[in-house]
């Protein structure tokens, strides 16, 4: 898919990304990289013993396989400026490895900022399993280009 600017998006837009299986390479991966080795995520022995019986996946492992499923839609490739925030971020239920994800995103909102060359889109993401349950859900406001800015 070609890249969506800002003058294409409409409040009430949903797109639904690509689906992902969550591995334990993943969360292994996650793990050295963000030095976050807590034993719930990778000692299974004691994970075992935990409410959920086994290992799970970091929760920002989640909100950023987020990103990472959007950005396979391309909508966003070449157009997206910045990441603005995340906001009101919920973890609703554990992602456990071999869990296959995929992300409803919904448009809230649409606004132009005053440079004239960008727009604010408001974006819902909802992180959901093979089962269509809610895994995480929560905002992700992006700044995106206008295909053609009003000249100065």
């Amino acid at each position: 898919m070609m890249p969506m600017y800002f003058e294409d998006f409409a409040v009430g837009q949903e797109f639904t990304t690509p689906a992902r299986t969550v591995t334990e390479a993943d969360v292994v991966s996650f793990a050295a990289w963000t030095g976050d080795y807590n034993p719930l995520h990778t000692d299974a022995e004691f994970a075992r013993t935990t409410r959920f019986g086994e290992r799970l996946a970091h929760g920002l492992l989640g909100t950023s396989l987020c990103l990472g499923l959007m950005a396979r839609t391309g909508i966003f490739e070449g157009s997206a400026v910045a990441l603005l925030g995340i906001d009101g971020w919920r973890f609703r239920a554990p992602i456990l490895i071999g869990t296959t994800v995929h992300c409803l995103v919904t448009v809230l909102g649409c606004r132009p900022t005053s440079r004239g060359d960008t727009g604010v889109v408001q974006r819902r993401f909802t992180l959901l399993d093979q089962d269509g349950t809610t895994l995480q859900e929560g905002r992700m406001d992006v700044l995106v280009a206008i295909r053609s800015p009003r000249s100065p």
